[in-house]
């Protein structure tokens, strides 16, 4: 009995240590391979079940607009043919919390009610709040 309470506890802590990583991507670039590349490791990281939180700032924030011509005219990137918005969209759809820098939507004009779906802006102390936590990897685009 004592052996399979304490098999249990340890495929537990396991399950937990396994999901227990999380992935912040933070684009900025205006490069669409840039943009691209930060999504392509996102999704990948929530196939692999990991939790995924994504910040948009600069004119990578340009992505997370709806219904504007930059959106429109954003290339299609080899090899799945898709844009970045597409791929933004694609990791929305999987679970990724997305949002603008805090800087984004003011220094644009923009307003929350521009963004897709899924998308809203940043708050600075819960961005350092989760950055902070010692489960978080970065990666920076």
């Amino acid at each position: 009995m004592k052996k399979s309470i304490a098999s249990a506890l340890l495929l537990a802590c396991a399950a937990t240590a396994i999901h227990a990583e999380e992935l912040f991507v933070s684009i900025h670039s205006a490069s669409p391979m840039a943009q691209g590349a930060g999504l392509v490791l996102a999704g990948q990281a929530l196939e692999q079940k990991a939790p995924v939180r994504v910040l948009l700032c600069d004119a990578a924030g340009d992505i997370a607009l709806a219904n504007t011509d930059a959106a429109k005219a954003q290339p299609i990137l080899k090899p799945r043919n898709v844009t970045p918005q597409q791929m933004l969209q694609g990791v929305i759809k999987a679970g990724a919390k997305v949002e603008v820098c805090a800087l984004y939507l003011p220094n644009t004009g923009k307003q929350p009610s521009d963004l897709l779906p899924g998308v809203s802006p940043a708050k600075p102390a819960e961005v350092a709040t989760h950055l902070l936590k010692p489960t978080v990897k970065t990666l920076a685009f």
